[in-house]
């Protein structure tokens, strides 16, 4: 009975290589007889399939195979058929004979190539299982925007177990922070795994951040912008005092140096921007006071 290779690897005749591939990955492990020694049929079929495989998955043979060159078997059809020289698969002897020493078979197809070194390891322990590292393990963690801005040292504790972490100042959402073994074990000697802590900074009532610079909105009233004033104004680190300067407008700044956030990379300042905000009642005194002005120029269009 004539029989087809692509219905043995259970593909079609317009797989790509990699279909093929995978196709006998799965059916070579379903039938492996080390996986199967009370199923013995699951040695033809492991034969049965690597020498599909061995034909179809090399694509010269595969094209003397499509176009009738040679049989399911790797023999040359028409003139020359009887003459093998050296054919394919697993013809004649002990299919399995040369799996040990690195799993070649007779051909020389290396079997840890389709499988992976790993699955040797359940195969009576003829290939030393590869280490692997252990699993990483992935946090969020919400941040008060002052120990953001300053940095701080935060427990967390992560399957009982409390863990000390620092958290560098200027830390911004989104940075993730990875602790350098402190995930799962590793398997067969392989390093343990990381925790990568993504970080979640709260906003603040009234500081926000930009890089290294601290911003603050500073509403004045109408008299401390015509007059001036002297205003305590909070730091990240404290309360400090500020000049107004008289005749102040909304939307000038004032820089207060090395306010800001400190890295080992620098230090920044605390920019205040002024916002001028007028009586929420009717101020007759400020009514009179103001028809009393020159209307000076204040547009440019």
């Amino acid at each position: 009975m004539v029989k087809d290779l692509y219905q043995i690897l259970g593909v079609n005749k317009t797989a790509t290589e990699a279909e093929i591939k995978s196709a006998y990955r799965k059916l070579a492990r379903k039938y492996h007889p080390d996986l199967n020694k009370e199923d013995k049929g699951a040695a033809d079929k492991f034969k049965e399939i690597s020498n599909a495989y061995d034909i179809i998955g090399n694509a010269e043979k595969r094209q003397k195979y499509d176009n009738g060159e040679i049989d399911s078997d790797g023999k040359p059809t028409g003139f020359g058929a009887g003459f093998n020289g050296g054919g394919a698969g697993f013809e004649g002897g002990n299919p399995f004979e040369g799996f040990s020493g690195g799993f070649k078979g007779g051909n020389g197809f290396d079997f840890s190539s389709i499988f992976g070194d790993d699955i040797f390891s359940q195969f009576g322990g003829r290939k030393a299982p590869r280490s692997q590292k252990g699993q990483d393990i992935a946090y969020n963690m919400r941040v008060d925007f002052l120990d953001a801005a300053k940095g701080a040292d935060k427990q967390v504790n992560l399957g009982g177990k409390n863990i000390s972490v620092k958290i560098p100042a200027g830390v911004q959402s989104g940075q993730t922070l990875r602790l350098k073994g402190m995930g799962g074990n590793g398997l067969n000697g392989g390093q343990n795994g990381d925790v990568l802590i993504t970080i979640n900074v709260d906003s603040h009532p009234y500081f926000k951040s930009d890089n290294l610079n601290i911003l603050l909105d500073l509403p004045i009233s109408v008299k401390e912008a015509i007059q001036g004033a002297k205003i305590t104004v909070p730091t990240i680190r404290g309360k400090v005092a500020v000049t107004v300067p008289p005749y102040s407008s909304s939307g000038e700044k004032l820089r207060l140096k090395g306010q800001g956030i400190k890295t080992k990379n620098g230090q920044g300042d605390e920019i205040i921007t002024l916002q001028i905000v007028m009586p929420k009642k009717k101020d007759e005194v400020l009514d009179k006071a103001a028809s009393q002005m020159v209307n000076y120029a204040v547009r440019s269009f």
